[in-house]
């Protein structure tokens, strides 16, 4: 009988194991979480914390999904919490949470600076600091707060991956990966989608480099933990387009639109369709995407800088382009708006303008071969050939396999430049 018990102990962790490894066989740690406190409630209603507690499960879970549904969920969830104890601090900083998954960033940093003046040793409310700032731009006040997070608890895997993200935009990838590796050591086997973020992110680390067989091995672990993860599928696609395999890129990014269906994620598609050769099915994505993303331009969760890029790029309506542009920079100053509003100024032939946000995007340190080619063209523009020549070589010196590597050797062998492949 012991035998038996022990057989069947040992049959049950390999199980374990091998959902953890290889892929969730049940419910995600998310939907874990909202099941375990649904039955919670069931119980004991009036417990504000159990319903802060569900409103961050359904954020956790949007997350996993990229389904803005279930933030609609959480603020149903939290404002249930607010009605059985005002002001509760629990549901204040999932509020918070979810205003900055609704990108409201504006005021997802006045209610977290608010709360942090009021309960100044919180660690996570540093965290929604940080993500704020981040995202309007504020970098240095950004770093502050994730540097509070890190002597707070030396360590912390949350503290890790926002530091991650902050060395990235500072140019600093190789201690970014630090970051994130330490974070993955850190983070219990359990949460796999945590797990496989920060593998996916990894992974775009590398993919940034140019280092597309690293990167890719890292995404075969995120998508065994788990399986067709958005952010996943939409990493391999940059893989598969290096590798110049266009029609493996679009069975990804449908896929991945499939799973998450937003216009920047059609814009995506469209792209890689283009460049796959259907050209009439890309065409029609893109179509397609416009309307979609016009519907929600004037929505704080938007896909205006895709659409900046639509105009600029393919519909060849600069107009329009920079009116979107300037509506966005009013929402968000971060280095990837700020990007977009300095190319709708450069196709509209507002070449100073467009220098002076240039500068400021480079100004930060950033190291994006994209954003280097955009400098590069902007310069020659400018009348700065050797500027110019300067970013359109770190534009293949930081990746050779960008989506931009081929225009800007063609940019540097008419300077006459010679760039090695």
């Amino acid at each position: 009988m012991n035998s038996l018990r022990f057989f069947l102990l040992q049959l049950l962790a390999c199980i374990l194991f091998i959902s953890i490894s290889f892929g969730q066989l049940g419910p995600s740690p998310a939907q874990q979480k909202i099941g375990a406190l649904q039955k919670a409630i069931a119980i004991n209603p009036s417990r504000h914390d159990l319903h802060a507690d569900l409103a961050l499960a359904y954020a956790k879970r949007a997350r996993e999904t990229a389904d803005p549904a279930y933030y609609e969920k959480a603020e149903k969830a939290v404002n249930k919490s607010f009605s059985i104890m005002p002001d509760n601090f629990e549901a204040k900083k999932v509020h918070i949470w979810i205003l900055l998954g609704r990108h409201k960033f504006a005021r997802a940093r006045e209610e977290a600076s608010d709360l942090n003046k009021k309960v100044p040793d919180d660690m996570m409310v540093y965290g929604l600091l940080a993500d704020a700032n981040a995202e309007l731009g504020n970098y240095g006040e950004a770093e502050e707060a994730v540097q509070w997070m890190l002597d707070m608890r030396p360590g912390n895997v949350a503290g890790l991956t926002r530091a991650a993200y902050l060395r990235e935009i500072f140019g600093d990838r190789e201690g970014a990966l630090e970051m994130l590796h330490s974070a993955y050591q850190r983070t219990p086997p359990a949460e796999i989608e945590d797990r496989a973020w920060v593998l996916t992110h990894m992974a775009h680390l590398h993919v940034m480099d140019g280092k597309i067989e690293i990167a890719e091995k890292l995404l075969d672990q995120a998508l065994a933990l788990f399986p067709q993860y958005h952010y996943a599928l939409a990493q391999m696609a940059k893989v598969r387009t290096s590798q110049r395999r266009y029609k493996d890129a679009v069975e990804l990014l449908r896929q991945r639109y499939q799973a998450a269906p937003h216009p920047e994620n059609l814009y995506d598609l469209a792209v890689v369709l283009k460049k796959a050769g259907s050209d009439k099915e890309a065409k029609r994505a893109l179509v397609e995407f416009e309307k979609k993303a016009l519907v929600e331009s004037d929505s704080s969760d938007n896909s205006n800088r895709e659409l900046i890029f639509y105009y600029a790029d393919h519909a060849r309506r600069p107009s329009k382009a920079l009116e979107i542009a300037s509506k966005e920079i009013g929402r968000r100053r971060d280095v990837y708006t700020r990007d977009a509003l300095a190319w709708a100024l450069h196709v509209n032939g507002k070449h100073k303008e467009a220098r002076e946000q240039i500068d400021m995007v480079l100004a930060v340190g950033i190291r994006n071969a994209k954003i280097f080619y955009h400098a590069g063209l902007i310069a020659l523009k400018s009348k700065d050939r050797k500027t110019a020549v300067h970013y359109l070589k770190r534009t293949l010196e930081t990746n050779p396999v960008s989506e931009v590597s081929d225009a800007a050797r063609r940019e540097l062998s008419r300077l006459g430049h010679r760039q090695e492949q």
